[in-house]
């Protein structure tokens, strides 16, 4: 199946959340000697009234704030339903936190100190990650397009298909004829653009899902 390349193929963005200046900018500075797009925020507060859902890249948390913690920062998005992946930053006397943190859906945390490899290692991973799910979304959304072209008879075919029945077992089942239920999956493969009968099966997970 030929999938377009995502809208969201624009340039990821590591979001920087430090209340300590000397720690945000010299973050900012060792991800821009990696050419990698950085923001950064003072205070929760500021970065919580500035978040998008439309946000594209990754955010990198420090758990110790005032007024609200990077733990309560992570229990926020988790309410909103952030996507993209949270590297929370902590002291060894946090790490608990940071577990919670990580239970709430952050990716990864670093524990403090860290060197510059494992900071960037843990963003370069945390921002494939996002780039692997923005790809998934858009390719299911792109089957379900195709899928919605379907007539209701292919998407029967496609159903039986998926749970390993045979032309045969799916002809006595929808009462047709074998080498109708072969038309029906024919006409399937090409609306959907599948090439071959594996990409055909992931096509009707879709389908199925989306019931």
């Amino acid at each position: 199946m030929t999938v377009d390349e995502p809208e969201s193929k624009r340039q990821q963005t590591v979001y920087v959340v430090d209340d300590d200046a000397s720690a945000r900018d010299s973050l900012c500075w060792l991800l821009g000697t990696e050419k990698l797009s950085s923001r950064a925020f003072a205070a929760a507060g500021e970065f919580l009234e500035a978040w998008s859902a439309d946000w594209c890249g990754c955010i990198t948390l420090d758990i110790r704030m005032p007024e609200m913690n990077g733990l309560q920062v992570q229990q926020e998005l988790s309410r909103r339903g952030n996507r993209i992946p949270v590297i929370v930053l902590t002291g060894h006397a946090d790490v608990p936190v940071a577990i919670r943190a990580m239970k709430l859906g952050a990716f990864d945390f670093l524990e403090k100190p860290y060197s510059d490899d494992e900071l960037l290692n843990a963003v370069r991973n945390a921002l494939a990650h996002e780039r692997e799910l923005d790809r998934s979304e858009f390719e299911r959304g792109d089957a379900l397009r195709a899928l919605a072209e379907l007539t209701e008879r292919e998407r029967q075919v496609m159903r039986l298909v998926v749970d390993g029945k045979t032309n045969k077992e799916a002809a006595a089942e929808l009462g047709i004829s074998e080498k109708t239920v072969e038309v029906h999956r024919s006409r399937a493969m090409s609306k959907t653009g599948a090439r071959t009968f594996s990409e055909l099966v992931r096509l009707g997970l879709n389908l199925r899902d989306s019931d």
